[in-house]
């Protein structure tokens, strides 16, 4: 098997469609701060849970993704003093920056997915 998917790793899936959950929720929730907040909490674990925690702290201390970094904490920073729309758009921005490296192997795995892929490809 080309990528071993642990119990670990699973609860890290878990947490991380949690924080995702709840992140849209608080957004379709006209910004709801606790709940975003608690997506925050669920998503920042669960990548923690499904990297590593030594590879999501090199990933977040690395030079190359400071930028990625500074803007995601600083989103965080501004959820939490009650500027959840600056928040919101600041940790996107540093999600993609953080992320960006990954989206050709993401891409490339939504492909293999039966009905996915095909309308990513039809689409795309």
């Amino acid at each position: 098997m080309a990528y071993e998917l642990t119990e670990q790793k699973k609860i890290g899936l878990g947490l991380l469609g949690f924080g995702l959950f709840f992140t849209f929720l608080g957004v379709l929730l006209f910004f709801d701060r606790g709940l975003l907040a608690l997506g925050n909490i669920f998503w920042l674990t669960g990548v923690a849970l499904l990297l590593g925690f030594r590879s999501t702290w090199n990933l977040i201390t690395s030079k190359a993704n400071i930028k990625g970094s500074a803007s995601f904490l600083l989103g965080l920073f501004f959820l939490f003093v009650r500027w959840p729309i600056v928040g919101i758009i600041l940790e996107i921005y540093g999600c993609l920056v953080l992320f960006g490296r990954f989206w050709p192997s993401v891409k490339a795995f939504l492909y293999e997915v039966p009905m996915l892929g095909w309308i990513i490809r039809f689409l795309f």
